[in-house]
Parts: C-alpha cells; structure tokens; sequence
C-alpha cells in the first residue's frame, strides 16, 4: 500500500488561495502549518518503514496531525 502525504492544499483545493494567504500573513497559522507537513512526512516514513517507531507513537503522531488539521481549517474557515 503506497502512503500519501497529505498536504493542505490537496485536502482542502478549494481552500488553496487562503492556505497561501494565512502562510504569508499570519506567523502563527505558518507555524502550524509547517508543523503539520513535517509531522506529516514523519508518518510517511513510519508507514513506508524508512523510519521505525512503537505503535503507540505512531498512533500519537496520527492523532496530533489530527489536531493539528482540524486547527489549521479552523483558522481557514474563520
């Protein structure tokens, strides 16, 4: 099974223009959203098995990419 990244602005297309204006304009929406990629990334590898770590730790990192998505589209939405 080939893992995905999951970037913002392929989840959200339609949300593109404001992803791109909140990276630019607000610190803190540009921080989450770095935040996001990499952890993103992270889970990748995990999956891919590039990277190695406990499931637990995976699960943690899945749920805080969670989090992390549903603040950043709250940011969006806002």
């Amino acid at each position: 099974m080939i893992q995905e990244h999951h970037p913002l602005a392929k989840d959200f297309p339609e949300l593109k223009d404001r992803i791109h204006a909140l990276k630019t304009g607000s610190a803190h929406f540009a921080r989450l959203e770095r935040e996001y990629e990499e952890l993103d990334k992270e889970i990748v590898r995990l999956e891919t098995g590039v990277e190695h770590a406990s499931s637990a730790d995976l699960e943690g990192k899945k749920q805080r990419r969670v989090n992390l998505k549903d603040e950043l589209y709250a940011l969006l939405k806002a």
